[in-house]
């Protein structure tokens, strides 16, 4: 009784039971962290073979092609009869004939290109000279207004018939731009029967002082007299299956034996095959 009063028993305090949980919780983590850890090694040092072993492939692989080009590329230069150097030889010709055929292409653009903007310019120079073609057009026009008023205004020998007539060559020629009528010119000899357009001419006689003649005009088959005519004066008379007007002028009496004229006739007469 007195050794129990002596020596108690022993007791644990709370602040023991905290650090020995503390411990024991640490102990149970750095277990739970070790096989955590230890896992994701494992799983490396799996992808780290698998791709070891990919890589010892492909490497085999590689050795593999290279000696089957190897191959390919002997055997294509034995059954070529060519030698490695002939064949790195080749293959320089054939990248020096692309960048020729590179800067042959590029010159060519560039002389396309400037044959293309010559063209414009021609093409602007046309458009120049077409304005000034309508310019000069349009004075030729008025030039030829202004001629045809100047022409004379003339009575026929059949009522009521008034024509413009034309006295030489050149107020012909204006009278042949107007564009109303076919003008057929003549030189008709004494004696002669001429055709002229679809009728014959037959001079009769002649006075080149008083500027009178005798003519005759064959047409459809009849003749028709004209005489005592003067110079510049319009015979008229009727022609075709479907009478149509047509004018004879004589401009000059150049002897007793010649004259000179024109016959003018609608624009949808018949056209002889061949004008006299």
């Amino acid at each position: 009784m007195s050794d129990e009063l002596e020596n108690p028993p022993r007791t644990y305090s709370g602040a023991l039971l905290a650090v020995i949980a503390v411990a024991l919780l640490a102990a149970i983590g750095g277990l739970i962290w070790s096989f955590t850890l230890n896992g994701r090694l494992s799983r490396q040092e799996t992808a780290m073979a698998e791709a070891n072993q990919r890589a010892a492939s492909l490497e085999a692989e590689l050795r593999e092609t290279n000696a089957r080009l190897k191959v390919a590329t002997d055997e294509l230069g034995n059954s070529l009869g060519l030698t490695q150097k002939q064949m790195d030889a080749r293959a320089q010709e054939l990248i020096r004939r692309e960048a020729a055929d590179k800067a042959a292409l590029e010159s060519a653009q560039k002389k396309t290109a400037q044959q293309v903007s010559e063209v414009s310019n021609d093409v602007a120079t046309v458009k120049t000279d077409v304005g000034g073609v309508k310019t000069d057009l349009g004075k030729t026009q008025t030039d030829l207004q202004g001629a045809i008023a100047q022409l004379t205004s003339m009575k026929g020998d059949l009522s009521d018939h008034s024509s413009l007539i034309a006295r030489n060559h050149d107020e012909l020629e204006v009278l042949k731009h107007k564009g109303d009528r076919n003008y057929y010119e003549f030189t008709l000899l004494k004696g002669q029967k001429k055709p002229v357009s679809t009728v014959s001419l037959e001079l009769k006689k002649a006075d080149p002082k008083k500027n009178i003649f005798n003519l005759n005009v064959i047409s459809d088959d009849k003749t028709v007299p004209k005489n005592n005519r003067g110079v510049n004066e319009p015979l008229q008379f009727y022609s075709g299956k479907d009478p149509m007007l047509y004018e004879i002028v004589v401009n000059v009496i150049t002897s007793k034996n010649e004259i000179k004229g024109y016959l003018s006739a609608p624009k949808n007469a018949p056209v002889p095959p061949t004008v006299q």
